[in-house]
């Protein structure tokens, strides 16, 4: 069996060649944004090679690879299908603009997919070691934690997104703000979801004994808030819906907690 390091590099491998084709792909048909439903795939990826390289415990990584499996699988085709005939989105339309069409081709190489593939490589950190090491003989305290947090994250992930989905199904609902089901007690169901997902992960590479690792589950929460998620959400809601200033005074912002009067 290769060692921990030479397994997690040849993953980084595997997420680079997936990343490059999507990246001539979007040459092609000139949108950069393809890169995001291909997201949660790309971490399917990692967690199936890590399954076949490793020989921790076999049940854990049948486990977690399915659940992987079936985060990534839903992430990735509800994005998929959300973005279906759409034009690219305005981030990289952005992008695309301020570097000019005939240099944005290959930049966007190095911005978009070769960054999203170094994330992804990084925050993939807790399903090897979950998978590469044993810990015990059998399943843990951490591990049946893991199931559990797991399934609270992926039902308000995919339960957000179905909220949100049929809500703007509706034409009535243009311009208003979702504050109803999941999203009455949290601003953001789904990324409080995703996140929590990863922690689940970090949990199972806890059972297993290994703690570094669960910096992904760190990365991924950081970038969620910080960076991709929350932080750029919020930025362009305040301007966009007028309702949503009130949203914010009364709904918590990722935490799930009952509304203030």
């Amino acid at each position: 069996m290769m060692s921990f390091v030479e397994i997690y590099l040849y993953g980084f491998l595997i997420i680079m060649i997936l990343m490059t084709i999507l990246w001539l792909v979007s040459i092609s048909i000139k949108n950069a944004s393809i890169v995001d439903p291909f997201w949660g795939i790309a971490f399917v990826f990692a967690a199936v090679w890590y399954y076949f390289q490793t020989d921790g415990l076999e049940i854990r990584k049948i486990i977690l690879t399915t659940l992987v499996f079936i985060w990534g699988m839903r992430l990735s085709f509800f994005l998929g299908w959300r973005n279906l005939g759409k034009e690219e989105d305005f981030r990289y339309q952005k992008f695309r603009k301020d570097y000019g069409e005939h240099r944005y081709w290959w930049i966007s190489f190095f911005q978009v997919f070769l960054l999203q593939g170094i994330l992804a490589w990084l925050i993939s950190a807790p399903l090897l070691a979950a998978q590469y090491f044993s810990g015990t003989e059998n399943l843990n305290f951490f591990d049946y934690a893991a199931i559990t947090v797991w399934i609270i994250g992926f039902t308000f992930e995919a339960g957000g997104d179905y909220q949100m989905t049929v809500f703007k199904s509706n034409p009535a609902n243009k311009g208003k703000i979702l504050n109803t089901g999941f999203w009455k007690y949290t601003r953001h169901p789904n990324y409080f979801g995703d996140s929590t997902v990863w922690w689940a992960y970090g949990l199972f590479s806890v059972a297993s004994g290994s703690y570094f690792p669960v910096l992904g589950s760190l990365l991924m929460t950081l970038l969620i808030i910080k960076v991709s998620g929350v932080a750029l959400l919020e930025r362009s809601l305040k301007y966009t819906k007028p309702e949503y200033k009130d949203y914010i005074e009364k709904t918590s912002a990722f935490v799930p907690w009952f509304p203030k009067k």
